[in-house]
């Protein structure tokens, strides 16, 4: 599969950019790239561009690396929205806050659990207390109501 992507040339401390087109198993600095389709200066920000050639090895099935598409969306070269390349540690304020939000709600999320969970409980043990009067309540009755039967029948005899 081919790739379009930078290869770095310079000195050091003074970088500049090839955008080549590459197969992707290749590393860009072994020299061994298909075409040249532009330049990239960091420093002044300046960039040149084949973007007819960018256009056909895409439709050729090359991709574009992360950096190069979204070079290509700020050129107007693609229709596309760029693609956030910074590590995770790095991510963007919107990101985090997305990722408190996140956390909060599955904590309210557990702790409601648990409170359905406590007020279940307690209702279980509610209706078991009155499971449990409703069987011994009965049995006094009973006992008391017997003697008092068989004492009225001997005195009336």
């Amino acid at each position: 599969m081919l790739k379009i992507r930078l290869q770095r040339t310079g000195r050091t401390n003074q970088p500049s950019f090839r955008i080549v087109v590459a197969e992707h198993t290749e590393s860009p600095k072994t020299g061994s790239i298909v075409e040249k389709v532009g330049t990239y200066n960091p420093k002044t920000k300046e960039r040149s561009l084949a973007e007819d050639r960018v256009k056909y090895w895409m439709s050729v099935g090359a991709k574009p690396s992360a950096t190069v598409h979204n070079m290509l969306v700020a050129l107007g070269v693609l229709n596309a929205k760029k693609i956030n390349i910074l590590p995770a540690y790095k991510a963007p304020a919107e990101a985090a806050a997305e990722a408190k939000e996140e956390a909060a709600e599955k904590a309210a999320e557990q702790e409601a659990k648990a409170e359905a969970k406590a007020a279940h409980d307690a209702e279980v043990k509610a209706e078991a207390e009155t499971k449990a009067e409703e069987a011994t309540a009965p049995a006094e009755a009973e006992s008391s109501d017997k003697p008092e039967e068989a004492a009225a029948p001997e005195k009336t005899e």
